[in-house]
């Protein structure tokens, strides 16, 4: 199944292992109701996996030049980090793909999060500890689809990208872990892979269930 030995495993975060696409998704449209705007969904998706600052030029380019972006953007991470600070809500599966890989493999979250972000949430959500590193947005020059964040989690890691399995949840991000070199797998969360998407995944997984599965069979004991 993989063209190359598996030598260690890169994950993104948000929308694969924690549930937080669907919390960013609420408080946008919520935020967005209370400036007297219309978010549409497809607007939400198209901004899952892209680091800030694309997001904010997607905003600009339907908004106009004079939206509030900074108000906007201060606005939903105050209400995702309430809604968070109650409760981080993990994938189904999530404990279960990192405890079987981990045992076996090293490990590394490769996200368009901040660092911060990193270690707050996976730390509350016990799941911190199953990994030797991290690369977050504030580590590189270029978010994704770039492959910057994938090269420096393998960079930190130790290992070639060409030996990284990247797990996925988004088209951007699957982009960005194939433009790395790396043997990408999507389980999508939000949104389904684009045809052209599609072609660059060793496989599409329904969810980390699954996912585990095809690794169980494919990787050796």
């Amino acid at each position: 199944m993989f063209a190359k030995p598996v030598e260690a495993v890169i994950f993104d975060l948000d929308g694969l292992l924690i549930d937080t696409e669907a919390i960013f998704q609420e408080a946008m449209q919520r935020v967005a109701r209370t400036m007297s705007v219309d978010l549409p969904v497809s607007l939400c998706h198209a901004m899952v996996g892209l680091p800030q600052s694309e997001c904010d030029v997607l905003l600009r380019g339907h908004y106009g030049e004079s939206f509030r972006i900074a108000e906007f953007n201060d606005r939903v991470d105050r209400h995702a980090e309430e809604t968070l600070a109650r409760h981080v809500p993990v994938k189904p599966g999530a404990a279960e793909i990192l405890a079987w890989l981990s045992a076996r493999l090293p490990l590394a979250v490769a996200t368009s999060s901040r660092s911060s972000w990193v270690e707050t949430h996976l730390g509350t959500a016990k799941l911190f500890h199953h990994f030797k590193t991290y690369a977050a947005r504030d580590h590189v020059e270029r978010g994704k689809p770039h492959p910057d964040i994938y090269l420096e989690a393998a960079r930190r890691l130790g290992v070639d990208p060409q030996n990284c399995i990247a797990l996925e949840d988004s088209n951007v991000g699957i982009r960005a872990a194939s433009a790395a070199g790396t043997m990408p797998i999507m389980v999508p969360d939000v949104v389904q892979p684009l045809p052209e998407v599609r072609t660059l995944c060793i496989h599409v997984a329904r969810d980390l269930h699954e996912a585990l599965g095809v690794l169980r069979k494919a990787l050796p004991c």
